[in-house]
């Protein structure tokens, strides 16, 4: 609410030119980071440290005296911010680094995967063995299972907006039985953190496109149907894995799996008819009307080929409230690629920026937008356009792959480094920092007299049971509530976000000015110095309590 500076950094000059760091003051980051440790938020913010302290300005060194750009960029180099040169060069690095490193955890878990499918076969094999009757072995009859498969991939076929067609769904049946599988078993064996999501997306998307690419299917209406299979696999895939830790805990507990089961489908329902709209309505707040003269002056089209209307929403909707032509541009001649509304002679008036990923962060009338980043998103779109189109700088795509293949030759886990890559700096700091506070925690509480006798693992299961997890996830879970009441309040509440904007940009020096940067960083240490004060607390009370006997 304009209190402070979302995101403080400062931009280095020569000899160090376009090394830049910033953190985001982010209360849900920092609960991760101390949730998922020091040593997997660590490798994660390397990744960004590579990209901003050392690719980043090694480009500017190298690149900064041509006289012309460098694709796929399309500015010079020397003329470019440090994050236009990571959206111009890193994110391809990162993203070759993400695939490999998925690649190879997937082939890393290849004998896990193998057990799972064969012990899944002979479970399906032994389904119709008379079984014992007891509440604890009540499942949802098979029957009804798969009923509800085959009207959920008929559902799929027909939505027009998933471009889905038979050989889509006969993927998606047969990718998903695999890595449902897959996901199922490894989560039960080794844990959701070891669940190479990642990896089993890549891998459909890659073999998808692969077919798509030998029967010649390269049209942009199979971009959709691409990332379709590979966003429903993915999710069916992640809630596999989730579903065998919530039946495990009720085995453990002495749940009903059956009424176990109608809660998790009820559940997954709610979630899917919740969110569609939420996240339309955040991009949609966020979404800015580019006139098309500042981007692509002259840009024109044949209004005959486009049959679609549609008018501005969000904010920007009271000043224009015309329908315009949709026109889908897919290639940089001209203007840059993206959705656009023209006038009926074909003639571009505006470029639609979305809200989720979008790059202009100021409307017409001088009012600033923050946009919601989805960074797996844009990979995975990278994946599809570089396969069915052959739009990809594979040179830095292999140097990102072979950063990945480095790393796992020094034992180095490439896939959570390569996140790091991919991701700003900004939002793996915050992570970095709230692993070292539970580094710092771990090893207080391991040097109480108390826990002496306990064993690495008892530690480790001690550690997680603490009461700075359950801040850590109170971080998260009010971290995200209130970015969506942001989001929201700036969509909805129009007038009065740029009202508060303009008192803060006058009168708040943690919010705007010359010190904004180190001031808004306050509030951050605020919520650092809570959580650790909160993660030693029972170590203090431990003390407390052997003093007194």
């Amino acid at each position: 609410m304009k209190g402070w500076k979302d995101i403080p950094g400062t931009v280095f000059g020569a000899p160090f030119k376009s090394g830049s760091v910033a953190c985001e003051v982010s209360p849900e980051l920092l609960g991760v980071g101390y949730i998922i440790g020091p040593r997997v938020a660590a490798i994660m913010c390397g990744g960004g440290v590579l990209a901003y302290l050392v690719l980043i300005p090694l480009i500017q060194f190298f690149g900064g005296n041509l006289t012309t750009p460098l694709e796929p960029g399309v500015k010079l180099i020397s003329a470019m911010s440090p994050n236009e040169i990571r959206g111009a060069y890193i994110l391809y690095i990162g993203a070759g680094a993400v695939a490999t490193a998925g690649i190879i955890s997937l082939f890393q878990a290849l004998p896990t995967i193998w057990q799972s499918i064969r012990a899944s076969f002979g479970d399906f094999a032994a389904a119709g063995a008379p079984v014992g009757t007891a509440r604890t072995d009540q499942d949802i009859p098979m029957k009804w299972v798969l009923v509800g498969v085959l009207g959920i991939i008929a559902a799929i076929t027909v939505a027009t907006p998933l471009h889905m067609n038979v050989l889509g769904a006969v993927m998606i049946l047969a990718f998903g039985f695999l890595f449902v599988t897959v996901s199922s078993r490894l989560t039960g064996q080794v844990g959701s953190t070891s669940n190479p999501i990642s990896g089993m997306t890549v891998a459909t998307l890659l073999l998808t496109c692969l077919i798509f690419l030998l029967i010649g299917w390269t049209g942009g209406q199979y971009y959709v149907t691409a990332l379709s299979v590979g966003a429903i696999v993915c999710i069916a895939s992640s809630n596999a894995g989730t579903t065998s830790q919530d039946l495990k805990t009720g085995f453990l507990v002495g749940s009903t799996p059956r009424l176990q089961q109608y809660a998790i489908i009820v559940g997954s329902l709610l979630s899917a008819v919740v969110l569609g709209p939420i996240l339309l309505t955040l991009n949609e707040a966020s979404t800015v009307y580019v006139p098309a003269e500042q981007v692509a002056p002259a840009l024109a089209t044949d209004p005959a080929t486009l049959t679609d209307r549609a008018a501005l929403i969000g904010p920007q909707a009271a000043q224009d409230g015309a329908t315009y032509r949709v026109w889908h541009k897919t290639d940089d001649i001209g203007g840059p690629a993206g959705k656009y509304l023209t006038d009926d002679n074909g003639r571009a008036v505006y470029l639609v920026d979305p809200g989720i990923n979008g790059t202009h962060t100021t409307r017409p009338d001088g009012s600033e937008v923050r946009k919601l980043d989805a960074p797996k998103a844009v990979l995975m779109s990278y994946i599809i356009k570089g396969m069915l189109a052959g739009h990809l700088p594979w040179g830095l795509v292999l140097f990102g792959a072979m950063i990945a293949i480095m790393l796992e030759m020094v034992g180095i886990p490439s896939l959570v480094f390569a996140v790091g890559v991919y991701l700003p700096l900004s939002t793996t700091l915050p992570m970095f920092i709230g692993g070292a506070v539970r580094w710092w925690v771990d090893r207080r509480h391991a040097a109480a007299e108390a826990n002496a006798h306990l064993s690495p693992e008892e530690k480790a299961a001690a550690s997680d049971s603490r009461i700075g997890v359950l801040l850590s996830s109170g971080y998260i879970a009010g971290g995200a509530l209130a970015g969506i009441f942001i989001a929201f309040s700036a969509g909805v509440m129009v007038d009065f976000d740029k009202a508060l904007e303009a008192w803060a940009g006058a009168n708040n020096p943690f919010y705007a000015g010359a010190n904004a940067d180190w001031l808004s960083l306050l509030p951050f240490a605020v919520l650092v110095g809570l959580l650790l004060w909160v993660g030693l607390e029972r170590k203090k009370t431990a003390t407390s309590t052997a003093a007194t006997k």
